[in-house]
């Protein structure tokens, strides 16, 4: 498996912008296909992003199509997501987390996660 940290949440006005960054170690960074998580209080979790192994292919959920744009750097390995346009209901604890398979969207299918990172966005 592979251990997965991430960092750069905070507070950010309605409108704003944040990006959050996965440190990611262990085996083979390139190995996993990587995507993003959150979970709003008494909310289920909810898929945000993915992006293959080579990083050509993406994908996202509906709620944050044109907003968010996910990244990943192998050399380094790590993973990015890079939050624009914000609003309250981006409101969440953000997850990375790291799947043998191909691009999922569902939490099951996801093998490594990472502690999570707060995101509050005020209105």
């Amino acid at each position: 498996q592979v251990q997965l940290v991430e960092s750069g949440g905070g507070l950010v006005q309605t409108g704003g912008s944040l990006r959050l960054s996965c440190a990611a170690s262990g085996r083979a960074f390139s190995d996993y296909v990587m995507g993003w998580f959150r979970r709003a209080p008494g909310k289920e979790r909810q898929f945000v992003a993915a992006i293959s192994r080579s990083g050509g292919n993406t994908q996202y959920g509906d709620s944050v199509k044109g907003r968010f744009t996910i990244s990943r750097n192998n050399a380094n390995n790590t993973v990015s997501l890079q939050m624009n346009s914000l609003t309250p209901e981006d409101t969440a604890v953000y997850y990375c987390a790291a799947s043998a398979g191909y691009l999922p969207t569902t939490p099951t299918l996801y093998d490594s996660w990472g502690q999570g990172t707060q995101v509050t966005v005020s209105s």
